[in-house]
């Protein structure tokens, strides 16, 4: 049987965006760059790495780990809130804690329903 040749085509949307100390504005940012990349025909919004703070991976210092979060937590519901809103993916890079003393570096796949799909 002869397959049929379908291509699809998907316009993917990349945020990248200065970052400092106050993580509740750095996630509005985020959003807002998801709101004006789904403006513009994205299908798929990537975050850039760490998008919460500062990239702080540069030095080793326990004091990070206050930033760490769980998921789902209130990025991944926000995130999702937004993605549905927009009928978009969004791949987010979280720092996540697993537990006490486990931590990730780990990236998010929001569906454009708002659920998360994958980590």
């Amino acid at each position: 049987m002869a397959r049929k040749n379908s291509r699809r085509q998907v316009t993917v949307g990349l945020v990248q965006m200065s970052a400092g100390e106050d993580i509740k504005r750095n996630l509005d940012k985020a959003v807002a760059g998801i709101d004006l990349a789904a403006k513009k025909g994205a299908g798929v919004v990537c975050l850039q790495e760490l998008f919460r703070s500062r990239y702080f991976p540069q030095v080793e210092d326990a004091g990070n780990f206050k930033l760490a979060e769980t998921i789902p937590g209130p990025t991944t519901d926000a995130l999702g809130g937004v993605a549905k809103k927009k009928k978009v993916v969004v791949i987010a890079p979280l720092f996540e804690k697993r537990s006490a003393g486990i931590y990730h570096n780990t990236a998010v796949v929001i569906g454009a329903d708002g659920s998360i799909l994958g980590k």
